[in-house]
C-alpha cells in the first residue's frame, strides 16, 4: 500500500474536473487512483514502469498524465489543491519550489573545464 494517498476532502475538491466516462468502449479506470499514481510518481521520481500495480497499469496512468498535462487538467488540479491548502494556512513556499541540491550539471557548466590533456602555458606560447 502506497503512503500519502489523497484524502476524501482533497478528492471532493477536484473530482468534478473530470468528465463523466463515455458509455461505449473500454471500462473507465478510477480517476482517483490515476491521480494518486501521478502524485506517487512525482514524489518518488521513479520510472513509469516502476509504478506500483495498485494504481493500475503504468501505461494508462502515463497516457492520462500526458493528456491531462497537454490539455491543462493537471494545472486545474494543482491550482485547486494549492488554493485549498493555502486557505487553511498550511501553505509553505518551500512546498512549491524545486530543490536545487538534486540538479546535476556537467563540470564545464561551472567553469571547471573538461577532462583532457592539461596544457602547459610555457609550451603553448
Amino acid at each position: 500500500m502506497a503512503r500519502k494517498r489523497m484524502t476524501d476532502e482533497q478528492w471532493e475538491l477536484i473530482g468534478d474536473i473530470f468528465p463523466p466516462p463515455a458509455k461505449t468502449g473500454r471500462p473507465p479506470v478510477d480517476r482517483r487512483n490515476v491521480v494518486d499514481g501521478i502524485f506517487w510518481m512525482t514524489r518518488a521520481g521513479a520510472a513509469w514502469r516502476d509504478l506500483p500495480t495498485e494504481f493500475g497499469k503504468w501505461g494508462t496512468v502515463w497516457d492520462l498524465f500526458d493528456t491531462w498535462n497537454r490539455d491543462g487538467t493537471l494545472d486545474k488540479i494543482l491550482n485547486r489543491l494549492r488554493s485549498a491548502n493555502f486557505d487553511l494556512n498550511n501553505g509553505e513556499n518551500s512546498l512549491w519550489c524545486v530543490d536545487g541540491t538534486i540538479v546535476r550539471a556537467a563540470r564545464c557548466a561551472a567553469g571547471g573545464g573538461k577532462k583532457g590533456i592539461p596544457m602547459n602555458l610555457l609550451t603553448t606560447h
